[in-house]
């Protein structure tokens, strides 16, 4: 090649290095001077909210179910388990004394024929006890006025003859004495008759003996062997007669389960399947089905005073109170309603409510005609309502670590952040208390059309410590308001995409 094309090559590279510097130098002035610039004219594709006065009402919605506020309660009165034979359908409309559900009674039965053989064994048992105890009584009786005084009677007779022979025994002793010291009697006469008078006297001491042994020894222990006799007969009879008493209670006991397994309606009206937690482990009131004591089979609500519960988000309870006012909406017509009871304790969140804990809240309906337990209802609890207050959209407003801001477009197309101070909101308008006048736009969904709006709502919360420091420093609230409410650039790119 040579040496002149090899010359204009260069030039034409030269070039077009050059050209191409100037044009990435171009348009980095450009993108600088786009950034920096705090005028900027926004297109007329930016979506805008006059801001005007309005009425504001804040409620809540909840979805619940028709129910009486004051059910009979139909429950089993039977111990233990039973089965359902038959049972009324649900929703029917019953008169006083009509057969509600019938249960098995084969079990029963078979109680009642086994109680009755105990109950007249125990009574055969508590009559023959009762007989024995009657002739222990009478035997204590018999021997303190019969058999007792006949022994004393009998030992104070021997006393007397004992007592009659030792007089006569000892007259023949003196006798003898006489004879004996005059003459006309032999010592040996004497003696047998000394003898005899002493004999005597040891008849009459043992006479008295019997009779202290009798009253002070005998006669005691008679009396409390039969007595004891006679509290072991009363004790025995107690218990079987006791014995009896129990056999025959649950002998009447089970005769009348058997007619409570006739269950029959306590009024007239509507009778209804109690609806079942999930979490309850309560059977199905069917055919068929096993049922215990003190459960609900049946319910009979009062048509005539009806509620509708609900559960309230644990975020909004503390708003709720009683007498608030309510809308509820039936499936073909609407009722005026109020807050009647809010629970004290919420339910326990699980897994099947979704983890998310909500106060059971009642409203209260309306006599009406109609209305039955059971039907689906859409309640609006209404929190607040307010009157000519200046509102915004709540997709005008970003939360950021400055505080709640919005960007107002003015008449000459420019943006101007400001800081608002909120009120109360519903789910698409919020109050503004102040930082907005009638009349302003403000700009929707500002994250999607300003760059500003993105950085703000990203700023980290050292950012917002350094600015409350910043503003602590200068002292003067008018220079963070001057920064708030300074126009701001449009982004045209994000503008030109919504």
């Amino acid at each position: 090649m040579s040496k002149p094309n090899e010359k204009n090559r260069s030039v034409v590279l030269k070039l077009v290095f050059l050209v191409a510097l100037l044009g990435i130098i171009a348009i980095g002035i450009r993108t600088y001077s786009e950034a920096g610039s705090n005028v900027e004219t926004l297109t007329a594709e930016v979506l805008t909210h006059t801001v005007g006065r309005q009425a504001l009402t804040v409620s809540i919605t909840e979805q619940g179910t028709l129910e009486s506020r004051e059910n009979v309660e139909v429950k089993c009165k039977v111990r233990g388990e039973n089965t359902v034979i038959w049972v009324v359908e649900n929703g029917s409309v019953v008169e006083e004394g009509d057969v509600l559900v019938r249960l098995d009674t084969l079990v029963i039965e078979d109680t009642i024929n086994e109680r009755s053989k105990y109950a007249l064994w125990s009574l055969s048992g508590a009559e023959s006890s009762r007989a024995n105890a009657k002739r222990a009584a009478l035997a204590v009786k018999e021997y303190e006025e019969g058999r007792f005084v006949i022994e004393l009677k009998t030992l104070e007779k021997d006393l007397a003859i004992a007592e009659s022979n030792l007089r006569v025994a000892r007259n023949m002793a003196q006798h003898s004495k006489q004879m004996f010291e005059r003459g006309y009697a032999p010592e040996v006469e004497l003696t047998e008759k000394v003898f005899a008078a002493t004999q005597a006297e040891l008849g009459v001491n043992e006479a008295k003996n019997e009779i202290r042994v009798l009253k002070e020894y005998t006669k005691p222990q008679q009396l409390e062997q039969l007595r004891g006799e006679l509290k072991a007969a009363e004790a025995n009879r107690d218990s079987l007669n006791e014995r009896a008493k129990m056999d025959g209670t649950r002998r009447d006991l089970a005769l009348g389960e058997k007619e409570l397994c006739t269950i029959t309606a306590p009024k007239s009206g509507m009778v209804i399947y109690p609806s079942a937690q999930s979490w309850e482990k309560t059977p199905d009131i069917e055919e068929g089905a096993t049922v215990h004591r003190d459960q609900k089979l049946l319910l009979m609500p009062d048509l005539k005073h009806m509620q509708v519960k609900v559960g309230i988000h644990e975020s909004m309870i503390e708003r709720v109170s009683l007498g608030m006012r309510a809308i509820i909406t039936l499936p073909e017509q609407e009722l005026a309603g109020s807050v009647l009871e809010v629970a004290a304790i919420a339910e326990p969140a699980s897994w099947w409510t979704g983890n998310l804990v909500k106060y059971e809240t009642t409203v209260e309906l309306p006599e009406l005609d109609g209305l039955r337990p059971g039907m689906s209802a859409e309640v609006e609890v209404f929190l607040a309502e307010y009157e000519d207050v200046i509102t915004v959209p709540v997709t005008a407003v970003i939360e950021s670590v400055e505080g709640v801001l919005c960007w107002v477009k003015l008449s000459s197309g420019q943006v101007q952040r400001r800081l608002l101070t909120l009120g109360d909101s519903d789910d698409v308008m919020i109050i503004v208390d102040s930082g907005l006048d009638v009349g302003e736009e403000v700009i929707l969904n500002p994250r999607g059309v300003l760059q500003e709006a993105r950085d703000v709502s990203l700023m980290p919360n050292e950012r917002m410590d350094e600015s409350s420091e910043a503003g602590q420093e200068d002292g003067d609230g008018d220079s963070q308001g001057s920064k708030d409410n300074q126009p701001v650039p449009a982004d045209n790119k994000n503008t030109s995409s919504q």
